[in-house]
């Protein structure tokens, strides 16, 4: 898949697309038939398929005092979105400039000037332009005007008739229901980074971890997962059974958030290397322990239940 950072640098094969526009935070099931949508008819048709995304999230610009909560950050976007089949990405830089162009400017350059669409396709609530002066009917109305197709998908439901959002997935991961969240994204949750040393702490109680910061401001609920630890090994990701702890560690006086990862019978070097960690299913709330022996007794216990847990997985 081809990136481009500006729109005037699509290159000929890209022009005449047809074009998934949206936030796409998440790349949750229903965000997946947006996109998809734009695959097939551009399939049909004989036309490139792009999507159209932006970054930082909107919402970092226009709620600058809300937790930047963000379910995919932009190269987990990215991957979730070359997995699709998509040929190219535009990724635009979300300011103050890009949120000052109306909905019309909007379609005339970028949309029209800049991609030459044959065909835009949104989610049902897509808006756009200065002070969201443009939605699906807008964009519709455009298209008979200036000879472009516009399509809107309606809003994907879940398997109890209720919508898939971002929102509701940040909720269950705040609530600590992480088979919820996966239910809604169609894939577990991940948490991933660079595996950074630690106080290496766990190897003196024979529980050694993977460590992985994580902005305090943006992660689900703490405590004790069931995981499956991912690691690049060449062009694949081999994934294994683990458990982690993700919050603060009371019992030591924590002060940074980290995911703290225990891979089961695992004993290679992977500091520095890129760690991707599923949360497959909440364990306990993060709690302080009077001592070791407590905690090593604890662990015994939570190691138990993740084994339970993913005995009963589906393997990656």
């Amino acid at each position: 898949m081809r990136i481009y950072r500006h729109y005037e640098d699509l290159a000929a094969d890209y022009l005449n697309g047809v074009i998934a526009i949206g936030n796409f935070d998440g790349v949750h099931r229903g965000h997946r038939e947006v996109i998809n949508e734009a695959g097939r008819i551009a399939r049909d048709e004989g036309r490139p398929w792009g999507v159209l995304t932006f970054e930082p999230h909107p919402r970092l610009l226009f709620q600058k005092n809300q937790a930047p909560f963000r379910l995919t950050p932009f190269h987990i976007k990215v991957r979730h979105i070359e997995n699709l089949g998509v040929e190219f990405l535009v990724v635009l830089h979300f300011d103050e400039a890009l949120a000052s162009i109306s909905a019309d400017k909007f379609v005339a350059d970028v949309l029209l000037g800049g991609f030459q669409a044959n065909h835009i396709v949104s989610g049902y609530d897509f808006l756009f332009g200065h002070k969201r002066g443009g939605d699906t009917k807008f964009l519709a109305d455009k298209g008979k005007e200036l000879n472009f197709n516009a399509t809107s998908v309606e809003q994907v439901l879940d398997e109890k008739n209720e919508p898939i959002s971002s929102t509701r997935i940040r909720q269950f991961l705040i609530d600590a229901k992480p088979r919820d969240a996966a239910r809604l994204l169609g894939r577990d949750f991940e948490i991933e980074g660079r595996v950074a040393r630690g106080d290496k702490r766990g190897r003196t109680i024979n529980v050694p971890t993977a460590n992985v910061e994580v902005d305090s401001n943006s992660h689900p609920a703490t405590g004790v997962y069931a995981v499956r630890a991912g690691l690049d090994r060449s062009a694949d990701t081999v994934w294994h059974d683990g458990i982690a702890n993700l919050g603060y560690r009371p019992t030591f006086e924590g002060k940074k958030c980290l995911l703290e990862t225990h891979i089961f019978d695992f004993d290679q070097e992977i500091y520095g290397e890129h760690l991707r960690v599923a949360l497959v299913d909440f364990i306990r709330l993060e709690q302080k322990f009077g001592g070791i022996k407590d905690l090593k007794s604890q662990i015994t216990v939570d190691q138990k239940s993740a084994k339970d847990i993913l005995a009963n997985e589906i393997k990656k």
